[in-house]
């Protein structure tokens, strides 16, 4: 029988916000907020925290995810996420589990429901996608760059013929809160993106994560706000 597993990195390391992964959001650790979320999702079987970090391994069993201890050379800050999800699916491999489906959770993007998780499985399957991102749609998404002379340049658009709203196609933002891929997809191409790709659309206020010290009061009202601190 195969299994659906829920794969979340969480190293010990971090520059912006020391020990991010174990910051108060709302009266529990960050990374809590992921497994709980995993393990309420109807389609997802087991739920697995990666990490070199002995406190955050403790806490993610406290809170019913199985740890896998993830050597020093995929670690460090110029470690892939793709390093750590291969290591963990011959570690999960390695206990008698046969895979399935990844869903790879980013343990810094709290605001997700276990909705958006069994979605996104439903949509990978039901389409017959190889693998599948999480993002959010956005409008007037016009952005600019600073151009070789020191002078602001449009990227995606021609300022001079700006459209109207309803003149624009579609475009969604790629919010990293999670990705479904197949392990085989993802040993093929050392990528968590290949073959034919889908697109699970989430609601806009679930495309903050925290990554700087003013997101964890920004991330913490929308929870607050939106009702989903509790899981």
């Amino acid at each position: 029988m195969t299994s659906v597993v829920a794969i979340i990195p969480a190293r010990g390391g971090s520059k912006g916000i020391p020990r991010k992964n174990l910051v108060d959001i709302c009266g529990k650790p960050l990374l809590a907020w992921s497994i709980l979320q995993a393990r309420n999702a109807a389609e997802i079987d087991s739920v697995w925290v990666t990490s070199d970090d002995d406190e955050i391994l403790s806490v993610a069993e406290a809170y019913g995810a199985r740890p896998i201890r993830r050597p020093p050379e995929i670690s460090g800050d110029a470690a892939t996420s793709e390093s750590a999800w291969l290591h963990a699916l011959d570690a999960i491999e390695a206990q008698g589990v046969a895979i399935d489906l990844v869903v790879a959770m980013q343990a810094t993007s709290p605001l997700r429901e276990p909705s958006d998780l069994d979605g996104g499985i439903q949509a990978l399957r039901e389409q017959g996608y190889d693998s599948l991102l999480s993002v959010t749609e956005v409008e007037d998404f016009f952005t600019w760059r600073i151009g070789a002379d020191g002078g602001a340049e449009s990227v995606n658009y021609d300022y001079r013929n700006r459209k109207r709203r309803q003149q624009i196609e579609k475009r969604y933002l790629e919010n990293g809160s999670f990705y479904v891929f197949r392990p085989e997809q993802l040993r093929r191409d050392n990528n968590r993106l290949g073959g034919r790709i889908g697109l699970f659309a989430m609601s806009r206020f679930k495309m903050f994560q925290i990554d700087n010290p003013e997101d964890i009061d920004l991330c913490s009202a929308i929870m607050r706000g939106f009702r989903l601190d509790r899981p």
